[in-house]
């Protein structure tokens, strides 16, 4: 094994088959992730820790189940955990094989118990990059590139713990390391807007997401607004990921909650610690009870992502977006 995704050209194929008509690609998510998320795929996270995560689209991923999938992303935060804190309570619905990653955690909200436990327990396989490096091997997919040049793993320990290759530059005589790329099955986005062909804008961190969705053969976008093409291409700088690397679109507002999205809503610190908090003694050897009712309550337990929404407390939900206007303003 050597491609934990789509090999190069696999993914050359993948690029020219596609249909790059510009067409209506709005749909559901059950619908999206029914069509484009496989079992044993190599998913995608886009976003930066628990900045425009893809969160919808992963409770939806947990009430259909997947199989045997491998993660790839650069840091991630909520994404991976509620996507591995399925694992814990339903093994027999829901199974990660491999994570190839950089950094998972919730910086100021903690560590990840999820990782924790998984790892400490030998149930997944685990692949150490650094952030720069992911985000080079999703550049190289992006591409269409087998690999990408790099001098960043020869400072360190990332070259013992991945498939870095080193070799003597061609042209220089010295070392020089070779990341392989990511070309991810499908790609999950989360974005403040897209119009109905899959164009998307995304304000503050871009975190390589455009890249992601280049390197996928497939990328689902959740989107805060659905706007119109005319209004999103008349400022063409603004378009971020273009629409022949989008396969669907589904209109999601606080699609990345309890995480923040730029411009929408700040953090819901609370809602992160308390999750964290049903898995952190697990670790320890405590039960998954809690954890179970979590998942019982907030994904098996209703029909949509907005069920959940709706759980939250109107003015928690307005708190957040006034938290997230207010820094806006100071910052713009």
């Amino acid at each position: 094994m050597f491609w934990t995704g789509l090999s190069p050209d696999e993914a050359r194929e993948a690029l020219v088959n596609k249909d790059k008509s510009k067409k209506d690609k709005r749909m559901t998510l059950k619908e999206a992730v029914s069509r484009f998320v496989k079992p044993g795929d190599n998913v995608g996270i886009g976003g930066f820790v628990d900045i425009r995560q893809p969160v919808a689209i992963c409770h939806e991923m947990i009430r259909q189940g997947f199989k045997d999938l491998t993660l790839s992303f650069q840091s991630a935060g909520m994404a991976p955990e509620l996507l591995g804190g399925a694992m814990l309570v339903r093994p027999d619905h829901c199974s990660i094989k491999r994570i190839e990653l950089a950094y998972w955690a919730h910086e100021a909200f903690g560590l990840s118990p999820t990782w924790r436990y998984l790892a400490e327990r030998g149930m997944i396989e685990f692949e150490d990059w650094s952030n720069y490096n992911m985000s080079a091997r999703f550049k190289a997919g992006a591409m269409g590139l087998p690999f990408i040049p790099t001098r960043s793993p020869l400072g360190g320990d990332i070259k013992n713990t991945s498939r870095t290759k080193i070799i003597d530059c061609p042209f220089t005589g010295r070392p020089i390391a070779l990341l392989p790329a990511s070309n991810p099955n499908v790609g999950l986005i989360h974005v403040q807007a897209a119009d109905m062909y899959g164009n998307c804008i995304i304000r503050g961190t871009d975190a390589t997401c455009a890249e992601i969705a280049m390197a996928s053969a497939h990328t689902i976008v959740t989107c805060e607004q659905l706007v119109s093409h005319e209004l999103i291409t008349s400022n063409p700088k603004d378009v971020m990921i273009p629409f022949p690397a989008v396969d669907a679109v589904v209109h999601v507002p606080f699609g990345a909650y309890p995480g923040a999205c730029r411009r929408h809503y700040y953090f819901n610190g609370d809602a992160i610690r308390g999750f964290l908090a049903l898995i952190a003694p697990m670790v320890k050897g405590g039960s998954a009870d809690a954890l179970k009712a979590w998942y019982d309550e907030n994904i098996f337990g209703v029909e949509s992502f907005e069920d959940y929404i709706e759980k939250f407390p109107t003015k928690k939900l307005l708190a957040d977006q006034l938290a997230e206007n207010y820094n806006c303003e100071r910052l713009a």
